[in-house]
């Protein structure tokens, strides 16, 4: 809001706001979810933010078309203000070498082809031993995506599966809601950039800034956010901006920071 960033925000006007709702229930698997993100257009730039489908008052996407970037920073929906946010930098600080993007790209195919090698390229940012105490602890795996936790499991890690809304893996495991509880009994943090919206982020932050942990994220949501935390806690970051993976069948891209080259 001070202008710190480059252009004020007060002058960057929203011309175009939608959202984007899916259901899914990729083949071979037992178990489907459903998604619908919140998404502004600054330019050239889109940001976006997740939110539970249905939840977004009427009216909504009129509050935010012709407003002002700084006019939705202080909105008083959360997601409002992250899918601002995520426009704004996404519009200044877009995702190149330049700014510390690393492109990785994603083959055409089916939906869970796709889902799989983007969950091949989030679990590679992390540590290639997660634990360096020599304890082997788990990963805390917060907002429960079953590609990655099959690319853990590929990689004999261990993990504790954590998401606000329950339920089980595809394996028949438990998935926690108390993600607090279980900061301490874990090596490394994997966590979806949903966290942003939905006002948990803070705490995983200050876990991993405190204790040394590496946090990864894999972010939709505020993909263009997650990367300015680099070396404040956060140590890597998969950001995936709108279109998303699972839009299309063709080949995409996501831009990898932090993390193992």
């Amino acid at each position: 809001m001070a202008g710190a960033y480059g252009p004020d925000p007060a002058g960057e006007q929203i011309s175009l706001a939608f959202t984007t709702t899916q259901a899914v229930r990729h083949a071979g698997r037992g178990s489907g979810y459903r998604n619908e993100v919140l998404s502004l257009r600054l330019e050239a730039a889109v940001g976006s933010c997740a939110v539970e489908p249905g939840a977004l008052p009427a009216g909504t996407l009129d509050d935010c078309v012709g407003a002002t970037v700084a006019d939705l920073l202080d909105h008083p929906m959360l997601p409002v203000r992250i899918a601002a946010l995520d426009a704004y930098l996404a519009h200044i600080r877009p995702h190149t070498p330049h700014h510390g993007a690393r492109p990785h790209p994603l083959p055409a195919g089916s939906s869970l082809c796709r889902s799989l090698a983007r969950a091949h390229a989030v679990v590679d940012l992390l540590p290639a031993d997660p634990s360096p105490s020599g304890a082997r602890r788990p990963v805390l795996v917060v907002g429960v995506v079953n590609s990655l936790l099959e690319q853990l499991r590929a990689r004999g890690l261990a993990y504790l599966p954590c998401d606000l809304k329950g339920g089980t893996t595809e394996w028949g495991e438990p998935v926690l809601t108390d993600t607090a509880a279980y900061l301490d009994r874990c090596g490394a943090v994997l966590a979806s950039g949903m966290t942003l919206g939905n006002g948990t982020f803070q705490s995983l932050l200050d876990h991993a800034a405190g204790s040394g942990k590496p946090l990864v994220m894999f972010a939709q949501t505020g993909s263009a956010v997650l990367p300015r935390f680099l070396g404040a806690g956060v140590s890597a970051v998969s950001a995936e901006p709108y279109p998303f993976f699972w839009l299309d069948g063709g080949p995409g891209v996501i831009h990898r920071y932090g993390g193992r080259p």
